[in-house]
């Protein structure tokens, strides 16, 4: 398929949420095969939660935090709180997950590179 190559505007359709299986609702904000080269979705995690342990191959993310309070465990880094602003660098392969220790939702924009695919997924244990 060919790049994209023309400028575009997609409205944002809170309607579209679902959840995945990671242990998160998600709404893709573009993932398109027209734009390989990146994917933002929002993610949001509700209180008490944590996601499941997991990783990405050949896959950068970013979770870029938005709203509320959580913890993040990242490869062998110490977990690390994180709130409003913070920005948490995930290269490929390295296992993840994040937790919600406040009273409301943790939302994040997860932003990867290239795209997020379902077949560079990873359930880790």
């Amino acid at each position: 398929m060919k790049p994209i190559n023309k400028p575009s505007i997609k409205t944002y359709k809170p309607e579209s949420e679902y959840f995945f299986e990671e242990g998160c609702f998600i709404v893709e904000l573009h993932n398109s095969p027209d734009d390989p080269q990146v994917s933002v979705a929002r993610a949001r995690v509700s209180p008490g939660e944590t996601t499941q342990w997991h990783s990405l191959e050949d896959t950068w993310e970013r979770y870029v935090i938005q709203a509320g309070i959580g913890q993040v465990e990242v490869g062998e880094l110490a977990v690390t709180k994180v709130q409003q602003g913070d920005v948490v660098v995930i290269p490929p392969g390295v296992p993840q997950r994040i937790s919600n220790c406040g009273d409301e939702d943790l939302v994040f924009l997860a932003i990867c590179s290239p795209r997020f695919e379902a077949c560079n997924y990873r359930i880790e244990e």
